[in-house]
């Protein structure tokens, strides 16, 4: 029997370090995918600078020999960085291709570029190799042959030490990220180890009363679940009334688990979804000005303002995703103090009515109506509501706001005479990132997290919604909080 045990505890450790490497080694690569492409994207524009700066320069030399090409002085033209050479042909090196060649400042149609890497013996160190790399420009003026020759050992010197600079950070970053996954994976398979381990001592604990045949295999089930297996479940095929409540209990509890973290993975598809976009019209832009917003006012304004409105989508979506993984770490504190929430919902009115002429604001307000709460985090709650109402309510109709005290709950009703909800999304509307209508939510500029928050607020405070919808007629969400005193009265019960 203890070999059994042993032998079981070992087949489960493996199981957990496996899965430990595996997710590590997952996690590892992503972060080194990531850091590759940004380090790809860093050369290829420090190389792109590096080429700009010195055509420039070439380019005032051809110009001054161009206006004095019978000079001797500019002839024999020589400074710290650049040197012109008249009368040689362009000496061999690492050709530029023609696309590029074409983008660069100097326009002189037989203007040939080469990167030549002088031949040195092997004894010449790495860095003074570097730093006689230089950027060769031949071109013919007046039938007469020219180079420029830009050197760009300096440059490149600078870059790479900078390069190593920031190659030291992402080991650093990389470093610390690993030891940050490893402790939460081990922290995320801990209910699964203990789960196992309390099944191997139910199974010593019962085994004198049966011949321990299913809870041996109830165990061997347990031990083989994993992330990838959450859906698996324990048969509950046994003699045993007391195992079978068991092995349902175990069942419900990895449903518990497979929804959660199925959510989870939802979610972060949702969040990374919903983040790309704003990133790829960003990047558009970016590369539309890069070939014709130089020079085009009209484009460089229409890609400045995209470029605005994209990262204020972004910058909004990341604190609304902050919000919420703050909100599920328990780490947002409520401040809650008794208030009118007539004075809150004034707020909202004043506030909306400055931003939005289009609709007709109109209050029902039953005074005073006191709650305790947290009065920005509900007046945050309200404001989803009222935004949503303004999104999806036609010009020129009426949004409607009032506050009843009805059975010793102060009742906040926003009600609106737009689009309505289907009956199947009502369920819905709370879930993150849950949109009934993709290209509506694509207009309005809706990430469909605003409801969540609202919802987490709401709950946090001891309250609930009641939502009545009916399509193309209108919305009603109202909000129940217990009243003031009927809050003081039930603490005072309680004690």
């Amino acid at each position: 029997m203890n070999n059994k045990n042993k032998s079981s505890t070992n087949i489960t450790a493996k199981i957990r370090s496996s899965l430990v490497i595996k997710l590590n080694v997952g996690m590892i690569g992503r972060l080194l995918s990531g850091f590759l492409a940004i380090n790809i994207l860093i050369i290829l524009m420090a190389s792109f600078v590096i080429l700009w700066k010195a055509e420039e320069g070439a380019q005032e030399i051809i110009g001054s020999i161009e206006k004095y090409s019978n000079n001797s002085e500019v002839i024999n033209y020589r400074s710290k960085s650049y040197q012109v050479l008249v009368g040689k042909e362009l000496s061999k090196g690492i050709k530029l291709p023609k696309e590029i060649q074409k983008r660069l400042p100097v326009k002189i149609l037989d203007a040939k570029r080469s990167i030549n890497i002088p031949k040195y013996g092997r004894e010449l160190r790495l860095l003074k190799k570097i730093e006689s790399v230089r950027y060769v420009i031949g071109f013919t003026i007046d039938d007469l042959p020219y180079q420029t020759i830009y050197s760009l050992g300096s440059d490149l010197r600078l870059f790479i030490y900078l390069f190593l600079i920031i190659l030291i950070f992402e080991l650093l970053i990389l470093i610390g990220e690993i030891g940050k996954g490893s402790r939460m994976i081990k922290k995320t398979l801990k209910p699964l180890t203990d789960l196992s381990e309390t099944a191997k001592s139910i199974n010593k604990e019962v085994s004198s009363m049966a011949d321990g045949t299913y809870i041996k295999d109830l165990a061997g089930a347990i031990s083989n679940i994993d992330a990838n297996r959450l859906d698996s479940r324990i048969s509950i095929d046994s003699s045993q009334n007391e195992l079978k409540d068991l092995a349902s209990a175990i069942n419900d509890m990895l449903n518990r688990i497979n929804a959660s973290y199925q959510s989870q993975v939802r979610f972060v598809s949702d969040a990374s979804h919903e983040l790309r976009t704003p990133i790829s019209v960003i990047q558009g832009y970016v590369n539309l000005l890069d070939r014709w917003g130089k020079k085009d006012e009209k484009t460089m304004e229409e890609a400045i303002d995209a470029i605005k409105t994209e990262a204020e989508n972004m910058k909004d979506l990341v604190e609304k995703l902050l919000f919420l993984a703050r909100g599920d770490n328990e780490t947002i504190q409520l401040h809650k103090e008794v208030l009118d929430a007539c004075e809150v919902v004034d707020e909202i009115i004043r506030e909306a009515e400055l931003i939005d002429q289009s609709h007709n604001f109109e209050i029902d307000l039953i005074r005073p109506a006191y709650i305790n709460a947290d009065r920005q985090l509900l007046k945050q709650a309200l404001r989803i509501l009222v935004d949503n109402s303004m999104k999806y309510t036609p010009r020129g109709d009426r949004i409607i706001l009032r506050i009843i005290d009805e059975n010793g709950h102060i009742h906040i009703i926003v009600q609106d005479s737009g689009i309505g909800i289907e009956a199947e999304d009502l369920p819905h509307i709370f879930d993150r990132f849950y949109r009934s209508d993709e290209s509506r939510a694509r207009e309005t500029g809706g990430s469909g997290l605003g409801l969540s928050i609202a919802k987490w607020i709401i709950e946090r405070h001891g309250a609930y919604f009641e939502i009545l919808s009916r399509v193309d007629i209108g919305t009603r969400i109202t909000i129940v909080f217990p009243t003031a005193g009927r809050i003081n009265s039930e603490a005072m019960l309680h004690e």
